[in-house]
């Protein structure tokens, strides 16, 4: 619901609709509809500095309804409380309301927060109907600044001066060219760290309405909190956003994913750690070729002429589809530099598609099926990033092929499509409209020499088995250091690690994906059995999520066949926990994931919310987790994970900072964070 607010100096009327609503809900067919009456201040508090603001007023509100239904009720007007505190130092206004009527029913509480530019907007708006052009800004009070301080004095003083605000400044949406002043410096372009500033949305972000930017506020305020310091940059939220509409909880939902996804495939190293196989250096007929008219990269593919059975043949699925998550990684760099090189922000590029030469050898299903799964990977680690598609020279089979491949396009990624049969892009409207003339490439007449390779069939020398493809596929995949497992209630998962020297140090890092999970160590003197793969009470288990194996015997006792080495660890679903035992023994070491069961409440005490919800979202009784492990020497541990391989679980490249909190103990260091 969107929620109205007023200026502090008036009547904010949101909570007495709730108690209406409930209201409404006794006497059904009886509209209420509340009037406002009056207000009385109970409380008033300023700061001796002025930048804190606070009023307590009793609101009075009178209710269109039947005397008689009044009377029934036993009231004829309604009351309720609101503070309203305004913080000019922290730029916040904080609004609590409650009621006074019916409160021996029920209490109603709201807090409500606005900060920054909402705030800012309304107020100006405020002063245009008044005719105010001048506002001067709160200032802390004059201290006589010292030696040491006096330069950075001078630097808050530009800060600190009043703000005269044209008429401009107003229609130009609060933009930092706008607001300026006779005597004022030139206004300082604001830097990522000042979310607030109008300037740093502009050069960065684009054009955000004041709803589009308290979404990306709040959805990075959560990163924030749930991360630990650990997000994504402002522009990667963005994207996610823009793709569901800014709904914040589906756009957390899938950046969640994503950036899993990112972290057990290593995509962020993707750029550095692998090199193309030379057949698609030679044979994939794709490339990038300066810019567009708008700043954005521009990449060439000419399908048409690429041979897709051939490259499927000789490299299979997974090489093609490492190959376009390389080439959008380069794309997301080249746009950050193209943000520095035009001075605006460039989220996006366009991609140039010639079809021409596609025939019916496009269309062979194995082809296919590996385009569909390149597009649904892309669709859904990468929303956003394609400003425009101009596909050129479009043959008669072409429609066949978009048949197959236009229902697992987004809507929103599908209006981006441009499609010219035959030189249709030469004529108004064409190419010449996105396309500056002195960059178009010369295979579609044009005068600039494009470097993207001319494709061609690939030679059947270079092709592979169905079984050499599938080794080399699994290679591909299994080349991440995290594993997938999964963890059933009564059914740990668990792993042995065999400790020969002391003092050896054990070290992990896993994410809980789904669930909550009991994470232990043990030690035992002789090796578990391995696990038994019997009809009865089987010992391993294969699922989609992962694998789910037990190696502690139903017959081994605690204490006498095995024991605790550290403490149990309860992990919630979306914790990333990092961590090292150094050994003080040799022998064999289990690492045991086991599902978190929720404690019984009381007989006589009502369960909470919290763990009626908790224990609906875990109904399953599966969880499931992504974890590396790793045994290292002592003298090799400098006592902190980025000594370690494991270091690599780091969120994101796309990251603005790394931080992690961290416990250290005599013989171990556990740190975590939530990742989603």
């Amino acid at each position: 619901m969107v929620q109205k607010y007023q200026s502090p100096v008036r009547v904010y009327k949101y909570p007495f609709e709730l108690i209406m609503a409930a209201y409404e809900r006794r006497f059904p067919t009886c509209p209420l509809i509340p009037m406002f009456v009056g207000s009385d201040t109970v409380n008033e508090f300023k700061s001796e500095d002025g930048a804190i603001h606070v009023i307590e007023r009793r609101c009075k509100l009178d209710v269109d309804a039947p005397r008689l239904l009044k009377k029934i009720a036993g009231v004829d007007y309604v009351y309720f409380v609101q503070k309203n505190s305004l913080n000019s130092r922290e730029r916040t206004l904080h609004i609590e309301a409650y009621n006074e009527t019916f409160s021996n029913r029920v209490i109603i509480n709201e807090h409500c927060c606005y900060t920054g530019k909402e705030i800012i907007e309304y107020y100006l708006r405020q002063l245009e109907e008044e005719g105010i052009t001048f506002v001067p800004r709160w200032t802390p009070p004059s201290i006589a600044p010292s030696s040491e301080t006096s330069s950075s004095s001078c630097k808050k003083q530009a800060v600190s001066m009043a703000v005269v605000i044209p008429d401009a400044a107003l229609k130009e949406g609060l933009s930092g060219d706008a607001l300026s002043s006779p005597s004022a410096p030139e206004p300082v372009v604001g830097t990522p760290d000042d979310k607030l500033d109008a300037d740093y949305i502009k050069r960065y972000l684009g054009d955000l309405t004041p709803l589009q930017e308290s979404c990306l506020i709040r959805l990075r305020q959560w990163l924030q909190e749930t991360h630990k310091g650990k997000i994504p940059k402002d522009e990667h939220i963005l994207r996610f956003l823009r793709a569901r509409d800014f709904n914040i909880d589906k756009a957390r939902e899938i950046m969640c994913q994503s950036l899993t996804w990112r972290k057990q495939h290593q995509v962020d190293y993707i750029l550095e750690t692998w090199t193309p196989p030379q057949v698609l250096q030679d044979y994939y007929a794709g490339g990038w070729h300066h810019h567009d008219k708008d700043g954005r990269p521009l990449y060439v593919l000419r399908l048409g002429q690429m041979d897709t059975k051939g490259l499927v043949r000789a490299l299979g699925e997974e090489a093609l589809l490492r190959y376009v998550l390389s080439i959008n990684e380069e794309g997301l760099r080249r746009c950050e530099e193209n943000t520095k090189v035009f001075g605006r922000p460039i989220s996006s590029w366009t991609c140039l598609v010639d079809l021409e030469g596609l025939n019916m050898r496009h269309l062979w299903r194995p082809g296919v099926k590996a385009l569909l799964r390149i597009i649904e990977v892309v669709e859904a680690n990468y929303p956003e990033t394609l400003g425009r598609l101009l596909i050129l020279r479009a043959p008669r089979v072409f429609p066949v092929l978009w048949t197959l491949v236009s229902p697992f396009i987004d809507d929103n990624t599908r209006r981006k499509f441009l499609i010219y049969a035959g030189n249709d892009y030469q004529g108004p409207g064409g190419l010449l409209d996105y396309i500056d003339k002195e960059i178009i490439p010369d295979f579609l007449s044009g005068e600039c020499m494009c470097e993207v390779p001319e494709g061609g069939l690939v030679p059947k020398s270079l092709y592979r088995t169905a079984e050499e493809l599938e080794n080399e596929d699994l290679k591909l995949w299994t080349e991440t250091i995290y594993q997938s497992a999964s963890v059933f209630k009564g059914a740990p998962h668990e792993i042995l690690i065999q400790i020969v020297d002391a003092s050896s140090v054990i070290t992990w890092d896993f994410d809980v994906c789904k669930g909550d999970i009991v994470f232990n160590i043990y030690h035992s003197k002789r090796s578990p059995q391995p696990p038994k793969k019997d009809s009865l009470g089987a010992h391993s288990i294969t699922s989609p999520g992962g694998n789910n194996v037990q190696l502690i015997d139903k017959v081994w006792q605690l204490g006498r066949d095995y024991s605790m080495v550290e403490s149990p660890l309860i992990c919630k679903e979306g914790e990333s926990v990092q961590g090292s035992h150094v050994t003080r023994w040799p022998g064999f070491y289990i690492l045991q994931w086991k599902f978190h069961s929720m404690p019984a409440c009381a007989a006589s005490s009502l369960p909470r919310v919290d763990d009626v919800l908790a224990s609906l979202q875990v109904s399953s009784h599966k969880c499931k987790v992504m974890y590396y492990t790793e045994v290292i020497g002592s003298e090799d541990f400098r006592g902190s994970m980025t000594s370690l391989e494991s270091s690599h679980s780091g969120f994101s490249q796309l990251s603005a900072a790394t931080t992690s909190s961290s416990q250290s103990h005599s013989s171990s260091m556990i740190s975590r964070w939530r990742f989603c």
